[in-house]
């Protein structure tokens, strides 16, 4: 018998001062039963930080082809793709050619530092492609916010994330390795 996702909730009061957006937003989340609550906790910090009317959650971890999140035109282009992890190169340059923007976050510490040493200057020359990297200890502390009813006022300012529930703030570490349209 195969494991069903369980559905998370999230309600989301985003203020992103950096790009002039205030909205809210309520998310249902289907957890793949292979994903970790940290991983999940990914996308819904992904969904904040790009946060826009047309911003959709792909089919999840177990589709081919799909990204984590993105956002697709009226006339069917994706104009933003979204992934978590570590893909390999074939799939960042396919990424890359299908969407106007891509937007990797990496977040398994030691592994992606690998990962990027390998890739990061293959991937130098993908004008499109921005890739930023999770600290370990923001993903434990952002897993450690997941519940199955979440409400979350996010605020975004000169590049700094907060996440804040009515318990606890969290501050998100974020790495910039590469952003579209700057070469390093």
């Amino acid at each position: 018998m195969a494991l069903k996702a369980t559905i998370y909730k999230a309600r989301l009061q985003i203020a992103d001062l950096d790009r002039h957006y205030y909205g809210d937003h309520v998310l249902t989340l289907a957890r793949h039963p292979s994903e970790t609550d940290e991983r999940m906790m990914l996308r819904v910090l992904a969904f904040a930080r790009h946060a826009h009317e047309d911003l959709a959650f792909g089919r999840g971890v177990s589709t081919d082809n799909e990204p984590d999140l993105w956002v697709r035109s009226l006339t069917d282009e994706i104009e933003l793709w979204i992934q978590l992890g570590q893909p390999d190169e074939r799939e960042i340059r396919r990424a890359c050619g299908r969407a106007r923007q891509v937007v990797l976050y990496t977040y398994s510490g030691q592994g992606a530092e690998i990962w990027w040493k390998q890739l990061g200057r293959k991937l130098a020359n993908l004008g499109n492609l921005s890739v930023y990297d999770i600290s370990p200890e923001t993903m434990a502390e952002l897993g450690q916010l997941a519940q199955r009813g979440m409400e979350f006022n996010i605020t975004i300012q000169d590049g700094a994330i907060w996440l804040a529930n009515a318990e606890t703030a969290v501050e998100v570490g974020i790495e910039v390795r590469q952003e579209a349209g700057t070469r390093r």
